[in-house]
């Protein structure tokens, strides 16, 4: 645990010490931070796989090696101040209280002034208009959502189903929000699938207000999240994937439920993976270039195989 807690504040601090010394020495900077210039370099390749959501080109800590020097050419935002969405607000005070209720397990007085600092900046989680920063888009579904709840209203929205590639249109009758692993979700009765449904509101593309009541069935039972939230399912199948470090990103966007480092310290990883839909899995890894592969079903690297012979042909033919 003390390596952890030591290389994490070494990590965040390494961003703007490069900023502030473009070309330094690796030998140098590793004896500012009192490690060795190797625990540094792997330091470095960490950082490579850090930044901003998207994880594209422009998003993610790029660094240049010249000879024994080092100089940050892409920081990924972190010469700005931090600033916390609602729902990294929110998670990251439930997590510190949490951790603050352990006696013995951390520094409880560390917690505790943490804690305070968030909820100086950020405003108290408990309360529903914390102060942070929310993108245009989400902030007008979540405004919606909550006065489509407050009214008593049913709501029609349009929404992207990550696992299916597909955009679809909803009439649902909102039960509740939702924060689940850092992300607000709505409740509702979905009238289409006749069912309780998870919407994550950053995939919201439209909503309205409709002017007929909620009427969720008096059966409709709230989602159990206390495990987590993505409960498998019988129409989930589950492949392995091989993906670099490029492709790391799926593994925080899309259902998984087993991430494998690879010893080698490429980035790279071993992905067990949910699907609902097999020709949007392999739309998926062709999609990522080279970056997956699928290692299992061999039915499913097979179809992946023939798109991908199908996809070249037509080129050739070009």
């Amino acid at each position: 645990m003390s390596a952890v807690t030591d290389r994490l504040p070494r990590l965040l601090s390494l961003v703007p010490y490069l900023l502030a010394r473009p070309g330094v020495l690796v030998e140098e900077a590793a004896a500012d931070f009192g490690i060795t210039p190797r625990q540094l370099r792997r330091d470095l390749e960490l950082l490579w796989m850090c930044g901003l959501p998207g994880y594209g080109p422009g998003d993610l800590v790029d660094l240049s090696f010249s000879g024994d020097t080092v100089t940050v050419t892409e920081d990924a935002g972190m010469r700005r101040p931090l600033r916390l969405t609602t729902a990294e607000a929110t998670a990251l005070l439930v997590a510190l209280r949490t951790l603050g209720e352990q006696p013995g397990v951390v520094d409880t007085a560390a917690v505790q002034r943490a804690t305070a600092k968030i909820e100086q900046a950020v405003g108290d989680a408990g309360v529903a208009t914390v102060a942070v920063d929310l993108s245009r888009e989400e902030e007008a579904t979540a405004k919606a959502v909550r006065g489509a709840l407050d009214h008593g209203r049913a709501l029609q929205i349009l929404y992207y189903t990550a696992g299916r590639d597909a955009v679809s249109r909803r009439t649902v009758d909102p039960m509740r929000l939702l924060l689940v692993e850092g992300h607000g979700y709505l409740e509702a009765w979905c009238r289409e699938r006749e069912g309780v449904r998870l919407f994550r509101l950053d995939r919201v593309e439209e909503v309205t207000e409709l002017d007929e009541p909620s009427v969720p069935p008096s059966d409709a039972e709230p989602t159990d999240v206390s495990a987590g939230l993505f409960a498998p399912s019988e129409e989930h199948r589950s492949a392995v994937l091989e993906v670099t470090r490029e492709a790391r990103w799926i593994a925080e966007y899309y259902p998984v439920d087993e991430v494998v480092e690879h010893p080698d310290d490429s980035g790279g990883a071993r992905v067990l993976l949910r699907y609902a839909d097999p020709a949007w899995l392999v739309r998926l890894v062709l999609g990522l270039g080279g970056a997956a592969r699928v290692v299992e079903p061999p039915e499913l690297a097979a179809a992946v195989a023939e798109r991908a012979r199908a996809a070249l042909a037509l080129k050739m033919e070009d």
